[in-house]
């Protein structure tokens, strides 16, 4: 690998890094200022009202504020790390993919969430994790490559258990918002797929 190619590799992980850490530090500087406001003990109080209210119209405000809102600081450290994972995955082919994805993940998984789910606030970046997760289990399907689709199998092996979360197994946590985000993200592996790449590609 040439000194201009390592260069060329070394800028886009620290763009990655930068990207997601922006992101991140974005939600844990909200939560620090909605704690004290009362959000960590309600999801309709505090900051965490500009979360998804679905069928209401104002509630749709929430489809571009929810992901980066949280319901206390156990919410999002525990979103926190499979964020920052699955995100950087996002990214291992093109650092682009992740916008489209988590936009994607973002409009679609939200705009579901508001149309179908239980009242109250949604808040919370899992259903943009589990679009991650929906684009990334189905990315090796669409593009049709043995590196793709081994990739697909690793991620399936390492979260495949997060699957469950789709399912009203929990009280009080947003399986619709985790559904619609999972669907979105298949959604967006149709959009990006590219079924002519080189088997070695990830």
């Amino acid at each position: 690998m040439s000194r201009d190619n390592v260069k060329a590799l070394t800028d886009e992980v620290k763009a990655q890094g930068l990207i997601l850490g922006a992101f991140v530090g974005l939600m844990w500087i909200l939560e620090i200022i909605d704690v004290p406001l009362g959000g960590a003990s309600d999801r309709c109080v505090g900051l965490n009202q500009f979360g998804i209210d679905p069928r209401n119209v104002v509630g749709l405000r929430g489809i571009l504020f929810a992901p980066f809102l949280h319901g206390g600081f156990m919410h999002l450290f525990a979103n926190t790390i499979p964020f920052l994972m699955l995100g950087w995955f996002v990214m291992l082919r093109r650092t682009a993919d992740f916008w489209v994805v988590t936009v994607v993940a973002m409009l679609i998984g939200g705009l579901g969430t508001w149309l179908f789910g239980a009242a109250g606030c949604h808040i919370g970046a899992s259903g943009v994790i589990y679009g991650y997760l929906g684009y990334l289990l189905f990315r090796g399907l669409f593009d049709r490559n043995v590196g793709s689709i081994a990739f697909s199998l690793v991620i399936l092996f390492l979260y495949g258990g997060l699957i469950w979360g789709v399912l009203p197994t929990r009280i009080g946590i947003s399986w619709e918002g985790h559904l619609f985000g999972f669907i979105a993200g298949v959604i967006a592996a149709k959009l990006l797929a590219e079924p002519k790449r080189s088997s070695s590609d990830f």
